[in-house]
């Protein structure tokens, strides 16, 4: 196929036919695929044949080609992003002259006599590796030195952190912050304009404060309070309990709060504590049968005889127990 029915642009690695005609709506979806990957096989084939057409120089890994200047502007899924305003050390270094050296990463370190790393963790000339620190002439008596160094590197990592702040107000001033503090200021995706965010209000604020200054296991009771910071609101009524040692009056309070307790279930449930229409038939009952029981007294005495005779066919708990073999009418009844 002649070359003159595609436009090809070698720069892009990119080949497009402008009079192709899609099929019509109608068409099956396996006919549509099929028809896709012929016509994008003679498209690779023609950038293939472009390829080979260039001039070439040998390598190793096979001929190279350098490929032409792209000829179609495609377009960039995001603008381009505005150029960050120099820092302060910039327009120093600029206005002085110095220019930026790459340094090495290993530095020899000869308290341990070993290579590390120039910067970061397990850096070289470690505070934390040295076990002696000479005094100097000029070293005040009864201060910690190894103390004094770790506040001096404090007062550097704090000035190090204003720094950089003041650096990203400066470049928030024209636009031009990075995309991850752009993501986190805004909360939406990166459009290349950063969006006011949304005004908070007091209430708000303190809700989301208050959360957090309980979101710990004491529920904030030990932490530091900040300058200003009033104490969260307890909504719920707190619960009252007695210490675990006993002191003066602790068993009165004891007492005071066990009655509480019993007077409040009694007063709730006193109804089905007592009973009083089952008490007064149990008094009606055992009445009736005291009255019976004054009439036939030979009857019941012979009852509680063969009651006691037959427990004598039980066996004994107490075995090394002696029993009596007396009579029970003895000296009862005549």
């Amino acid at each position: 196929m002649a070359e003159s029915e595609y436009e090809i642009d070698l720069g892009n690695l990119l080949a497009f036919d402008r009079h192709h005609q899609f099929l019509s709506p109608s068409s099956s979806r396996e006919e549509v695929a099929k028809k896709a990957i012929e016509q994008g096989t003679k498209l690779v084939q023609t950038i293939a044949d472009a390829l080979f057409a260039l001039p070439s120089r040998e390598d190793r890994d096979g001929p190279i080609v350098e490929l032409p200047a792209p000829t179609t502007k495609l377009p960039r899924e995001k603008p381009i992003p505005r150029p960050t305003p120099p820092t302060t050390w910039e327009k120093f270094a600029q206005k002085k002259g110095i220019q930026h050296k790459n340094k090495e990463k290993l530095v020899f370190d000869d308290v341990t006599e070993s290579w590390k790393r120039r910067y970061g963790y397990d850096r070289v000339n470690d505070d934390n590796d040295l076990p002696i620190i000479e005094a100097k002439a000029t070293d005040e008596v009864g201060k910690d030195p190894f103390a004094e160094r770790r506040k001096e590197k404090k007062g550097k990592v704090d000035k190090q952190e204003k720094n950089r702040l003041h650096n990203l107000k400066q470049a928030n001033k024209v636009g031009a912050l990075p995309s991850h503090i752009q993501l986190a200021a805004t909360s939406l995706p990166i459009t290349g304009t950063q969006s006011m965010p949304k005004k908070i209000s007091k209430d708000e604020l303190q809700h989301v404060a208050g959360m957090a200054s309980t979101a710990t296991a004491s529920g904030g009771k030990f932490d530091k309070k900040l300058p200003g910071e009033k104490a969260p609101k307890h909504e719920k009524k707190y619960r009252k309990f007695l210490p675990a040692v006993e002191g003066s009056g602790m068993g009165a309070l004891e007492k005071q709060q066990n009655e509480n307790v019993l007077n409040k279930l009694m007063s709730k449930h006193s109804h089905e504590i007592l009973n009083v229409q089952k008490a007064v038939d149990m008094y009606n009952v055992k009445s009736d049968k005291k009255r019976k029981g004054g009439g036939g007294g030979g009857q019941q005495k012979k009852q509680w005889g063969q009651s006691s005779s037959s427990s004598k066919l039980k066996p004994n708990a107490k075995p090394f127990k002696k029993t009596s073999h007396k009579s029970p009418y003895k000296g009862k009844s005549k």
